[in-house]
């Protein structure tokens, strides 16, 4: 049975590289969830490969029928290689739903998620209502590094996938490609 590919985009190459442990936390979670085929792209490990690559990392946007963009809130915004990552490609991400996982201080990302909101929106991708919003999010990291939600961040995580899956399917069609026929 055909699965959309859901592609979380992993955004903190900061010191502090709390978005790998976010990004590895929705990762299982949209597995649990069992709509989406699931691809991880952590634009720190991918780093100058997007801009010395981009027909591969054209291809990987390609392949993919949603999103999900984890993104810590820096400087007001979100982080210039996840605006990099955007901005490099076009067509390939027309009409294709999108959501985040947001976090920051206290006030869990907003700024970003509301410029994200404008990037994508030029570009044609279909940006969904809910979000997750993280607080501080370092303090739900364990001692092994892994990112673990309260019963609201999972629940925010499981209303978020619905809702790409339920905006997004439909929009296959529109993208052209693998599952649009």
């Amino acid at each position: 049975m055909f699965k959309p590919v859901l592609q979380i985009i992993v955004a903190d190459s900061g010191p502090s590289r709390v978005g790998a442990a976010v990004g590895g936390w929705i990762a299982e979670a949209a597995r649990a969830h069992d709509g989406f085929d699931v691809d991880v792209v952590d634009l720190a490990e991918a780093g100058p490969p997007l801009t010395e690559h981009p027909r591969r990392w054209s291809a990987r946007v390609r392949r993919a029928h949603a999103f999900v963009l984890v993104t810590p809130e820096e400087d007001d915004g979100c982080p210039a290689a996840l605006r990099d990552a955007l901005e490099r490609l076009d067509r390939e991400w027309w009409y294709k739903a999108v959501s985040f996982v947001a976090y920051g201080g206290v006030s869990a990302g907003p700024r970003a998620v509301q410029r994200l909101r404008q990037v994508t929106g030029a570009l044609r991708m279909v940006p969904v209502t809910d979000t997750v919003s993280i607080p501080s999010a370092d303090r739900y990291v364990d001692d092994d590094g892994a990112f673990r939600g309260d019963e609201l961040i999972d629940a925010s995580a499981k209303r978020m996938l619905d809702e790409l899956l339920l905006v997004g399917a439909p929009l296959i069609p529109l993208q052209g490609g693998e599952g649009a026929d």
